[in-house]
């Protein structure tokens, strides 16, 4: 299990998962895996398609394992202070705000301005996956910038889907399910020492009631991920979070980056390709990176000048470039943003893979240019071998 916990494989599997999928879809087997997507499985109330299953149901569970994580960070971690997170919060919110702005210019009077989230987010794990292939050497620092700046865009992002993709929800059933996700906190409370069945059994039966009445309210269910794993103790909430981690690097998150990318690559040349497309290319690799350096570079005033130092110029470029891989949660927004617009929606799969593999490169190689540079100026002692 510990291999699939790495952030390498992670990310090594996200990306196989995409490709293999856009592949498939533009192959001969390609009208059968995109049926067996909008195949309904269950009855009543939660009859969904197959892909449905997969972004409202699976990926809730990814979404309640960074909650998880969120709040570790908020409590215990570094983001535990308003000192500690104010620089990665004016670099997280520049990063949101600068994308969105180029989205909008390329969109603005052609009815597709709603895709302006989609650009805006950042794929934790294939940010630090590939910090870890490429960046032998450098400082921790760095990462710990990267992982606060990745949690709290990911916030963002769970504050946008929430406020932005929800019409006209059921009052009644959000109230409900927040009876149901304040009894799962409460009763996570009473898991002190080890994991009791009968309160982990009822437990999982409130966490589906929510998901459950989250769904049908009108609201995305991923929030009902996000509030169970805001509400949880922190202690057994981790232990869970970590055992579930494999399943999402390993299961949840390719086969959502598989389904997403079940895109049949339309026959139009470039020029016929919707603004939206444009946009999202741009805005992902270049709005990323220069809205994270930007806001990077101005939230650094607020810390002591000995502090400024330790996190320098080139290396909140380099983290703006990484911030500019959005697989999971940008292919989720454009699902959630051009839901009545099939067209759109392929070409937004499309632009979203093709501008985080446009950041992969070029963060990859900052990565290393950055780590090459500290090595040699910070090279490790040698430690000498005793005779045998």
């Amino acid at each position: 299990m510990s291999i699939i916990r790495s952030e390498r494989t992670a990310a090594g599997l996200l990306l196989g998962a995409a490709a293999l999928g856009l592949l498939l879809a533009n192959t001969p087997v390609g009208p059968a895996l995109l049926d067996l997507q909008h195949a309904h499985l269950g009855a009543g109330p939660v009859d969904l398609s197959i892909g449905h299953w997969i972004s409202d149901g699976l990926l809730a569970v990814f979404f309640f394992i960074v909650a998880v994580e969120l709040k570790h960070e908020l409590v215990a971690g570094e983001l535990n202070t308003v000192q500690k997170a104010i620089h990665p919060a004016i670099a997280a919110v520049a990063g949101v705000a600068v994308p969105a702005l180029i989205y909008v210019g390329f969109t603005a009077g052609t009815g597709y301005a709603v895709g302006w989230p989609i650009p805006t987010a950042t794929d934790i794990a294939f940010a630090l996956g590939v910090l870890a292939v490429f960046g032998r050497g450098l400082p921790n620092r760095l990462r710990v910038f990267l992982l606060a700046l990745a949690v709290l865009d990911d916030l963002i992002a769970i504050v946008i889907i929430a406020v932005f993709f929800t019409q006209d929800p059921n009052l009644l059933e959000l109230l409900l399910a927040a009876v149901a996700v304040t009894a799962f906190g409460l009763l996570s409370r009473l898991l002190r020492g080890r994991m009791r069945l009968p309160i982990g059994v009822l437990m999982v039966l409130l966490a589906l009631l929510a998901w459950w009445l989250v769904l049908d309210s009108g609201v995305h269910a991923t929030i009902a991920g996000v509030a169970l794993g805001l509400v949880m103790a922190r202690r057994p909430g981790g232990r869970v979070a970590h055992a579930l981690e494999p399943w999402s690097n390993g299961l949840i998150l390719p086969l959502f980056a598989f389904s997403a990318a079940l895109v049949v690559i339309p026959g139009v040349s470039p020029a016929e390709l919707r603004p939206s497309f444009w946009g999202i290319v741009v805005a992902l690799p270049v709005g990323k990176l220069v809205g994270i350096t930007l806001g990077g570079w101005l939230g650094s005033f607020t810390r002591s000048k000995a502090e400024r130092a330790r996190i320098p110029l080139t290396g909140l470029i380099t983290i703006g470039a990484l911030g500019g891989i959005g697989f999971t949660v940008s292919l989720l927004m454009n699902e959630l943003a051009f839901s009545g617009d099939a067209l759109a929606r392929s070409e937004g799969t499309l632009a979203v893979l093709l501008g985080s593999a446009i950041a992969i490169v070029v963060s990859g190689v900052l990565v290393s240019l950055l780590a090459r540079r500290y090595r040699r100026l910070h090279p490790r002692p040698v430690v000498a071998r005793s005779p045998s």
